[in-house]
């Protein structure tokens, strides 16, 4: 494996100079087995996932709309020992849809790069950035959204161009 990089400066520079190569690297997934893949995705991420500390980052905290279940909302009152009325007040916002989310932009929960509510955190906090589950080739547009943003994301996507022996035309 490569040397991570976890500075987000230079993440975000280089997604932007990499965005035609990772077009390409998306349509070339094509030619490989979706569960050959996922377990090479699996295995990658588990080895960065154990060398990034997040808490020295936060990005997603900082710069994602977490959206958060009906029944989180609830679990978030009973976390914080609040009534579920104030909590929504306080931190949701819900959609005309129907659909809530975190009303902040970064999260109000974040302190020092850390949860504050990390056990009673959101699933959608719990599972980013999402590279544990299946159907990677199908969810790989929606993780290029990420990739300038996450150090677990970029150097999952680097080291599969490697491994997969992408070589951008």
């Amino acid at each position: 494996m490569v040397e991570l990089v976890t500075d987000l400066e230079l993440l975000a520079s280089l997604a932007g100079e990499r965005e035609e190569e990772n077009d390409h690297f998306l349509r070339s997934l094509s030619r490989h087995n979706d569960d050959q893949l996922d377990q090479l995705a699996h295995e990658i991420n588990n080895k960065v996932s154990t060398a990034v500390d997040c808490t020295t980052c936060g990005n997603c905290c900082k710069t994602l709309v977490i959206n958060v279940a009906q029944h989180e909302v609830k679990g978030l009152s009973d976390y914080l020992q609040q009534p579920e009325q104030d909590v929504k007040e306080k931190y949701i916002e819900e959609s005309m849809a129907g659909n809530f989310f975190i009303n902040s932009v970064p999260c109000h929960f974040l302190t020092d790069n850390k949860c504050t509510i990390y056990e009673g955190r959101f699933t959608e906090c719990r599972e980013f950035p999402h590279l544990h589950k299946p159907g990677f080739r199908k969810r790989f547009l929606g993780t290029l959204l990420h990739y300038g943003r996450c150090p677990i994301i970029y150097n999952v996507v680097e080291e599969m161009k490697l491994r997969l022996g992408f070589k951008d035309a």
